[in-house]
C-alpha cells in the first residue's frame, strides 16, 4: 500500500516538505493532505477527442512551500522559467500514479501519452500546474460510454472542480456534445451502472461519483 510520502513526493521538490510528509506518514489516515482545484478542456480536432488540458491550482500551504527559495532574483515574482526546475519534477513524478487522469470509452480503459506541453504560473498567491495529456488513440465523437475522472484513490490528494467552468469542450467540439459532472443517469437506461463498473474495472480502480461524462449521442 503506498504511504503518504510516496504519495506526495511527486508534488513537491522540497527537503522540507518530505521531511514534514515522512514524519506524518507512519500515523497518517486516508484523508487528504494537499487540494488541488482542477479545470480541463477537453480537447477536440477532426471529429475526435484527442486529450485533455489541466490547470490544477493548488492550496495556499503546498503553494508557500513549493515556492521558497525559486525567486532567484528576488524580485517578488516567481516566473516561468524560476518555476520550470519544479514543474518537471511534479510532472517526471506525477507519471508514477498516471497523473491521477483516468478515462474510459464504451466501458474500456483508455491510455494516455505522457506530458510534453506543461508550466507552472504563480498568480494571486497560489501555483497552478497546467499540462496537457493526449489520448494513445483519438475518441470519436459519436462514442459511447466517453467519461474521465481526476482523483486520487489514497485520498491523500483532493481534488476538486473549479468554480468557474471546471470543464470546457475545444472550441470545434459540436454543440450536441453535454458534459456533466457526476451520476450521468438518463430516465430509461443505466449510463450510471455501466460507467461506473468501467472505473471499478481498472488497473487502479477509480470511483465515479465525481467524473466527468461526455455524451454527444443526444438530441
Amino acid at each position: 500500500m503506498r504511504t503518504l510520502t510516496t504519495a506526495m513526493r511527486c508534488l513537491s521538490a522540497l527537503p522540507l516538505a518530505a521531511a514534514l510528509l515522512a514524519g506524518r506518514a507512519g500515523s497518517a489516515s486516508a484523508h487528504p493532505h494537499v487540494w488541488i482545484t482542477v479545470a480541463t478542456t477537453v480537447l477536440y480536432d477532426k471529429g475526435a477527442f484527442s486529450g485533455l488540458e489541466h490547470r490544477w491550482t493548488f492550496d495556499e500551504f503546498y503553494t508557500a512551500m513549493a515556492i521558497e527559495g525559486l525567486d532567484k532574483n528576488n524580485d517578488g515574482i516567481y516566473s516561468r522559467e524560476e518555476l520550470a526546475e519544479l514543474a518537471k519534477v511534479n510532472i517526471d513524478g506525477l507519471k508514477e500514479f498516471g497523473y491521477f487522469t483516468y478515462a474510459v470509452v464504451d466501458g474500456k480503459d483508455v491510455k494516455i501519452e505522457d506530458p510534453t506541453d506543461y508550466w507552472l504560473e504563480h498568480k494571486d498567491g497560489v501555483l497552478s500546474l497546467h499540462f496537457t495529456v493526449l489520448f494513445q488513440q483519438p475518441i470519436p465523437v459519436k462514442a459511447k460510454g466517453f467519461a474521465y475522472v481526476v482523483e486520487d484513490p489514497a485520498f491523500y490528494i483532493a481534488f476538486l472542480p473549479a468554480k468557474t467552468d471546471p470543464v470546457k469542450l475545444g472550441a470545434a467540439a459540436p454543440k450536441s456534445c453535454r458534459v456533466q459532472i457526476g451520476n450521468p443517469k438518463h430516465e430509461g437506461d443505466n449510463d450510471a451502472d455501466r460507467l461506473a463498473k468501467a472505473f471499478a474495472q481498472l488497473a487502479t480502480p477509480v470511483s465515479a461519483a465525481n467524473a466527468v461524462f461526455i455524451d454527444c449521442n443526444r438530441e
